[in-house]
C-alpha cells in the first residue's frame, strides 16, 4: 500500500472517528468498502456518501450499512456475512440501500413516464420502512451530482433533471434543507450553466459591499438584542443560487431588484425570544408587511418553523429570519435531527408529521415541487407490490402477484411464451408470490402459448383477473375443434376428480344454456365455462340419475329444526345428528338425512352409495335436510392421491396442506414397487367443498402426481 493510499484511507477513518466511537467493526467495514471494485468515474463510492452522513450525527449502524451496501460488494458479500459480522439491523439497512440502488438512473425510459412514477412510489415505500435508507440515498445523490463533470452530456442533464424532479422534493418533504439546496444548486449548474454562472458572478461582484452592509447591520442588531438580556446569535445567511433564480423568474425581477440577496439569521433559545427579537427588529427599522411570514405558529407541511420578515435599512432591503437553535437544526437536518435510532427514543409529533406528509407527497406537493411533480399524481397504493426487471425497471403488479403476472405486465406475448422465471437469480415456481424489491427474470420459449391451467384461479398462476382474461382470449383464437377436444378432456378430468359417474350431460348442457354438446365443450376449452362452475352445479343440483331413488322422501311438513351440527331437518323435532363416515359430506354437498334406530339422523351425501342401495322398505326413513346458516365448522374429508414414487413426495403434499392452512388428520400410503406408484389416502379437515376443490387443485400441481380425487 502506497503512502498516498494510506493517507487517504486514514483520512476516511479520522473523519468517521470524529463523530462515531471507533471499533473493529467500523475498521473492517471501511476496509471492505475501500477495497471494493471502483465504480465508473461519474459514480461515487459509498465512502463519499459516508462523509456527508456524518454531518447528520447518524448512528454507527447507518455508517456500517452504507459501507457494506457499496455497489461493488453486492456480489461478494452475502446476507449471512453481513448479519454475522454486523448484526441484523445493519443487514436490513444494507439490503434497503441495495434495493434502491437497483433502480437505474436515467435509462432509456424518461423519468416523466408512468413507469418512473412507479419508481418514485417505490422510494416512498422505502422511506416508510426505514427513513435512514432514504437519507443514505440522498447523500449518495449529492455525491453523484458533484461528479457530473465526468459524465456524458446526455447523462449529466438527465441525472440533474431527475434530481430536481424526484430527490430534491423528497429532501424538502423530509425537512432536510441542507441537502435540498445543495442538490438544487448542483443540478441547476448542470442544466443551465450560463444562468448559474451569471448569478454566481453577480453574487461574487457584490460580495464585498454586501458583506460590509450585513456586518454593520448584525453588529447593530446584536447590540439591541443584548440590551434586552436575550441570548442570541446573529449571522449573515447564505443565499442559494436556485432560490435567487426562481424568485427572479417568478416575480420578473432583475438581480439588483431582489431584496433578499442581503439576509441575516438570528438564533435564540426559546419561542418567546423569537417574538421578542421580531419586536426589536420592527421597532428599530421599517418593515415590509407583505414580506412577513410566521412559520412558528403555522409550520410548513414538512415541519419547518421560523419567523421571516424584511426591513428597510439605509434605503436597502434586508431579509431577517428568526428561529430557535432547535428549529434551525431541524431546518438543516430534518428527520435526522430527531434521530430515533441513536438512543432508542420515539419520534416526536413533528417528526411523525414529516413522515406522514412524505407519504402524501404525490397527492399534494408544495409550491416549489408542483411543476416538477406534475406527472407524479398517482396515489401510492398498498394493494401493489413493486419488483425489478433485469434492466432495473420497476414494475408494479397486484399484491400476491406471480412471475406470470409480471410477464403479462411486460407484454402479452411475453406472458404467453413464459416457461419459467428467476427471482433474485434463482429459479422459482410460476405460482411464487412476489415481494416488493425482488428482481424477476422471465424465461420464454420462441413459440407456443399459455397453459389452460393458468385460467384456473384456484391454481394460483395468475392473481390478476385481467391477465387471466388475456389467457382466455388467446384460447378463444384457437380453432373450434381444438377447443372442443380440450374441453372434453377438462370435463372428464373434473368428473373423475370428484368421482361423478353417469352424469346426465344433456342436463348440464341445458343448465349452462348451450345449444349442443359441441358448443358446451368448446366453451369449456376456451375457458368460458370453468371446472369450478361444473362441480358447483353437480354439488347443488339434483340430477335426474340421482333424484329417482328419493321420490318417496317426505316433504310435506313445513317445520324446520336447527341441530347442533348446523343442519336444518324438515318434518321432525330435535334429533341427534351425525355425519356419515361412508361419504363424509361437507357444506355445499347435496345432502339427505337417514333416521336411524337409536342414533338420531345420519347425514349422507345424496349420491352416497349406501343411500342409493337402500331397500325400498327403508326409504320412508329418509328425510330432507339442508345446511343451516351457521355452517362453517371444520369437517373431515378423504382425498386419494396417485403419484409416481419419488423422494420428498409426502413432504411436498404436507407443504401444500400447510400453505392452505388445512389440518391433516391422518395419512395412509402404500407403494407398488413394480409400477413405482404411490397411493395415498389423506384424511383432512376442511370448512367447505370450495376449500376441498382448492386443495385438490393445488395437490394436482405437485410434480409426479398423476391424479387427485375425493374419496366416495
Amino acid at each position: 500500500m502506497t503512502e498516498t493510499t494510506e493517507k487517504t484511507l486514514e483520512f476516511y477513518q479520522q473523519s468517521i472517528a470524529q463523530k462515531i466511537d471507533w471499533d473493529d467493526s467500523l475498521q473492517y467495514a471501511l476496509e471492505l468498502a475501500w477495497n471494493a471494485p471502483k465504480p465508473e468515474k461519474c459514480k461515487p463510492r459509498s465512502l463519499d456518501a459516508v462523509l456527508r452522513l456524518i454531518e447528520f450525527d447518524v448512528d454507527k449502524n447507518t455508517i456500517l450499512a452504507t459501507l457494506v451496501g457499496d455497489l461493488g460488494l453486492k456480489d461478494s458479500l452475502s446476507d449471512d456475512d453481513i448479519k454475522q459480522k454486523f448484526g441484523n439491523e445493519v443487514l436490513v439497512l444494507a439490503r434497503g440501500i441495495m434495493t434502491l440502488n437497483n433502480i437505474q438512473d436515467c435509462n432509456e425510459h424518461s423519468f416523466r413516464t408512468p413507469r418512473q412514477a412507479e419508481k418514485l412510489r417505490r422510494l416512498l415505500m422505502a422511506i416508510i420502512k426505514d427513513v435512514r435508507v432514504m437519507l443514505i440515498k440522498l447523500c449518495y445523490r449529492v455525491s453523484r451530482l458533484q461528479l457530473l463533470k465526468h459524465c456524458s452530456y446526455e447523462e449529466r442533464r438527465c441525472i440533474a433533471q431527475e434530481t430536481l424532479d424526484i430527490y430534491a422534493p423528497l429532501a424538502n418533504r423530509l425537512g432536510i434543507g441542507k441537502l435540498k439546496w445543495e442538490m438544487e444548486d448542483l443540478s441547476f449548474r448542470a442544466l443551465d450553466p450560463l444562468n448559474f454562472k451569471r448569478i454566481a458572478t453577480l453574487l461574487e461582484e457584490r460580495r464585498v459591499d454586501r458583506e460590509l452592509f450585513i456586518k454593520q447591520f448584525t453588529k447593530q442588531l446584536n447590540k439591541y438584542i443584548q440590551s434586552q438580556d436575550i441570548q442570541g446569535n446573529v449571522s449573515g445567511r447564505v443565499k442559494h443560487i436556485v432560490s435567487i433564480f426562481r424568485k427572479m423568474q417568478r416575480k420578473k425581477l432583475e438581480f439588483h431588484e431582489l431584496f433578499d440577496v442581503r439576509a441575516v439569521r438570528v438564533l435564540v433559545e426559546s419561542v418567546a425570544d423569537c417574538y421578542a427579537v421580531l419586536g426589536i427588529v420592527h421597532t428599530n427599522w421599517h418593515s415590509i408587511p407583505d414580506e412577513f411570514d410566521d412559520y412558528v405558529a403555522n409550520p410548513k407541511d414538512n415541519g419547518y418553523q421560523s419567523l421571516h420578515t424584511a426591513v428597510i435599512v439605509d434605503g436597502k432591503v434586508i431579509e431577517v429570519q428568526i428561529r430557535t437553535t432547535e428549529m434551525h437544526k431541524k431546518s438543516e437536518f430534518g428527520v435526522a435531527s430527531h434521530w430515533r435510532y441513536k438512543e432508542g427514543v420515539s419520534l416526536d409529533n413533528r417528526m411523525e408529521k414529516s413522515l406522514s406528509v412524505m407519504r402524501e407527497l404525490l397527492e399534494g406537493p408544495d409550491e416549489e415541487a408542483t411543476d416538477a411533480l406534475s406527472g407524479f399524481s398517482t396515489e401510492l397504493s398498498t394493494e401493489r407490490v413493486y419488483v425489478f426487471s433485469p434492466q432495473g425497471q420497476v414494475v408494479d403488479i397486484p399484491a400476491g402477484g406471480t412471475p406470470l403476472d409480471f410477464a403479462y405486465s411486460i407484454h402479452s406475448s411475453v406472458g404467453h411464451r413464459c416457461r419459467g422465471a428467476k427471482v433474485n437469480g434463482r429459479i422459482a415456481n410460476l405460482t411464487y408470490k412476489l415481494q416488493t424489491g425482488e428482481s424477476v427474470e422471465i424465461l420464454t420459449a420462441k413459440e407456443g402459448g399459455p397453459s389452460r391451467d393458468w385460467m384456473n384461479k384456484n391454481l394460483g398462476f395468475l392473481k390478476s383477473a385481467g391477465n387471466r382474461s388475456k389467457v382466455r382470449n388467446w384460447f378463444n383464437q384457437l380453432d373450434h375443434q381444438q377447443n372442443e377436444r380440450d374441453g372434453r378432456v377438462i370435463y372428464e378430468r373434473e368428473l373423475s376428480k370428484f368421482n361423478y359417474h353417469d352424469v346426465d350431460l344433456k342436463k348440464v348442457v341445458t343448465h349452462f344454456k348451450r345449444k349442443n354438446n359441441e358448443q358446451f365443450f368448446a366453451d369449456m376449452g376456451r375457458g368460458l365455462i370453468t371446472a369450478a362452475q361444473i362441480i358447483g352445479y353437480l354439488q347443488h343440483e339434483n340430477n335426474e340419475h340421482l333424484s329417482d331413488p328419493f321420490k318417496k322422501v317426505k316433504k310435506t311438513e313445513k317445520s324446520k329444526t336447527h341441530s347442533k351440527d348446523d343442519i336444518v331437518i324438515q318434518g321432525v323435532g330435535n334429533l341427534l345428528t351425525q355425519f356419515a363416515k361412508c361419504c363424509k359430506p361437507l357444506p355445499g354437498d347435496d345432502v339427505i338425512g337417514f333416521i336411524t334406530k337409536g342414533s338420531g339422523v345420519t347425514i349422507h351425501k345424496r349420491d352416497c352409495n349406501n343411500v342409493m342401495a337402500l331397500p325400498e322398505d327403508q326409504r320412508n326413513r329418509l328425510v330432507e335436510v339442508e345446511w343451516g346458516s351457521g355452517a362453517g365448522s371444520v369437517f373431515a374429508a378423504e382425498i386419494v392421491v396417485t403419484a409416481f414414487d419419488r423422494t420428498g413426495l409426502l413432504r411436498d403434499i404436507s407443504g401444500v396442506l400447510a400453505n392452505e392452512k388445512i389440518s391433516l388428520l391422518s395419512i395412509n400410503a402404500s407403494t407398488d414397487r413394480q409400477e413405482q406408484m404411490v397411493y395415498s389416502k389423506l384424511n383432512v379437515e376442511v370448512t367447505s367443498v370450495d376449500q376441498l376443490i382448492l386443495v385438490i387443485d393445488r395437490l394436482t400441481q405437485i410434480p409426479n402426481v398423476q391424479s387427485v380425487n375425493r374419496s366416495r
